[in-house]
């Protein structure tokens, strides 16, 4: 059974830093892709990022690049998100999510794995 448990979310001052991580189980990890959407009230779901199975290609949402960075540690099963100069507008839940191929994980069909959320608020 697959299972992402996300963690390192918190409160933190616009302008900071948080990393966070997603670890992975009942997966063979390098089969997959690993990416990272996220929820705000009354907002739709919104792709964030997603990283190749290798780690050596990653896609990111327009409005995150050059603050956020996706990398992975298949040796660990994890997959992460540092996100610096975070604004008051990036507080939202964050989901960690899986799938055969890039491609699968940033439209979020239907075999897309998704793990529990972790709440990130950024106070201005």
């Amino acid at each position: 059974q697959v299972q992402l448990v996300e963690s390192g979310g918190g409160l933190v001052q616009a302008g900071g830093s948080l990393r966070l991580s997603c670890a992975a189980s009942g997966v063979t990890f390098t089969s997959f892709a690993m990416g990272w959407f996220r929820h705000a009230p009354g907002k739709e779901r919104e792709f964030v990022a997603v990283i190749s199975w290798s780690g050596g290609s990653t896609i990111y949402a327009d409005f995150v690049k050059g603050r956020f960075t996706a990398s992975r540690d298949n040796a660990k099963n994890t997959v992460y998100l540092q996100m610096n100069s975070l604004k008051p507008e990036d507080t939202a839940v964050y989901y960690c999510a899986a799938g055969p191929s890039s491609r699968t994980v940033l439209l979020a069909r239907g075999d897309t794995y998704w793990g529990q959320g972790t709440q990130v608020t950024v106070s201005s």
